[in-house]
């Protein structure tokens, strides 16, 4: 039996990019097209098979232990940007500035997916969701660049609406206007769930 079930929740890619600067900087150069491998994005900082364990996972592994990576990839939603805009008082959030790899359109509530879905591309390119993203103060730093006083609204604004990170299960062509098919795990909530969060 499947252990993943398709659903009617579609998105369009409209936006793709990847980090490629090295030291504190987030931002994210765009692209059209990219042939994603198992490693993520070609030349994306965040890419690879392995990566030094940081402060998300700082209550499991001391930081910069090498573990698995998967965070390859950075993805939101424009509908959560907007919001997050909004919040700020923006008219807009340049997906660059935080450091995104794909931006899509479609999915309600996208940054809390839950773990484990994926993202079936056209290419049959796969992509795994491993959890929702936490706001961090480098976005912050790059907004700050292009819009002076805005930059420490960004972590408070984008609370819960962060997207997510995720890594390629598969390979494959993933490009701007493609319709990507969510997948999710068919197994119920964990009951014990709201007892973790309360506390």
């Amino acid at each position: 039996m499947p252990a993943l079930k398709p659903t009617s929740f579609s998105a369009r890619i409209t936006w793709l990019g990847r980090v490629t600067g090295q030291g504190d900087t987030l931002r994210a150069t765009p692209f059209e097209t990219v042939e994603a491998t198992l490693d993520g994005f070609p030349g994306e900082t965040h890419g690879g098979p392995t990566r030094p364990a940081c402060t998300r996972v700082k209550t499991q592994y001391a930081r910069g232990t090498e573990i698995r990576n998967v965070r390859q990839l950075t993805i939101l939603s424009a509908e959560e940007m907007a919001e997050i805009a909004g919040k700020m008082e923006m008219d807009a959030i340049d997906p660059a500035w935080l450091g995104a790899s794909m931006i899509i359109e479609g999915i309600p509530d996208f940054s809390h997916v839950p773990p484990s879905s994926r993202l079936m591309a056209p290419s049959g390119a796969g992509i795994t969701i491993d959890m929702e993203n936490r706001p961090c103060i480098y976005p912050g730093r790059e907004i700050e660049k292009e819009a002076e006083g805005f930059g420490k609204r960004f972590k408070p604004a984008a609370t819960g609406l962060r997207g997510v990170t995720a890594w390629m299960e598969y390979g494959g062509r993933l490009s701007v206007g493609d319709t990507l098919v969510l997948h999710v795990p068919d197994q119920p909530l964990w009951a014990r769930q709201a007892d973790i969060q309360a506390g």
